[in-house]
């Protein structure tokens, strides 16, 4: 079983083994795949302008793997030529929450009124910016820049209070490729 990926023009990419690096005008992300299950049956290589991900055998396991190498591919190339973008909507209804990035991390204060302060980690090469109800966070890689977003959202969850009436807090809205 093989599965194949074109390549656009203005990615480059290089395999070594079961290691990945796409670089594209946004930035440049790497990857290892390499996995002690499926090392000696899953093998990639790139010809001409496509990358080809493929096994011998026809385990459905192994085709699943196939399967999610190629999406975390296609994450990548889109990643290193658009980016990836995540908007968070930032609500508060009786106390206003003043949100803002110091170095590598996120500050939130006054979340339901708290005088503690509230801290939020970001992910290496993610860039963040607090818009008026919105924080938007750009990257190359989807997963650093989706686990910054849980990160801020982590961060603002409420426990031991009703969801309904408490609707204070940090929520995706929206996550897209592309600036």
């Amino acid at each position: 079983m093989e599965k194949k990926i074109e390549i656009p023009k203005d990615v480059n990419i290089i395999v070594e083994g079961m290691r990945i690096t796409v670089k594209g005008k946004k930035g440049e992300t790497t990857r290892n795949f390499s996995d002690p299950r499926y090392n000696h049956s899953i093998s990639m290589k790139k010809e001409g302008s496509t990358i080809i991900v493929s096994s011998e055998s026809g385990r459905k396991k192994i085709k699943a793997m196939i399967g999610t190498i190629i999406s975390h591919i296609k994450n990548m190339i889109d990643g290193a030529s658009k980016g990836h973008t995540y908007i968070i909507k930032i609500n508060s209804t009786h106390f206003p929450m003043n949100i803002e990035v110091k170095g590598g991390t996120v500050i939130i204060k006054n979340f339901i009124g708290e005088r503690g302060i509230r801290k939020s980690a970001i992910r290496k090469n993610v860039r963040v910016e607090v818009q008026k109800d919105n924080i938007i966070i750009k990257g190359v890689d989807k997963e650093d820049v989706a686990q910054t977003a849980a990160n801020i959202e982590m961060a603002t969850r409420l426990t031991k209070k009703d969801r309904r009436i408490f609707g204070d807090g940090c929520f995706l809205e929206s996550s897209f490729v592309g600036d």
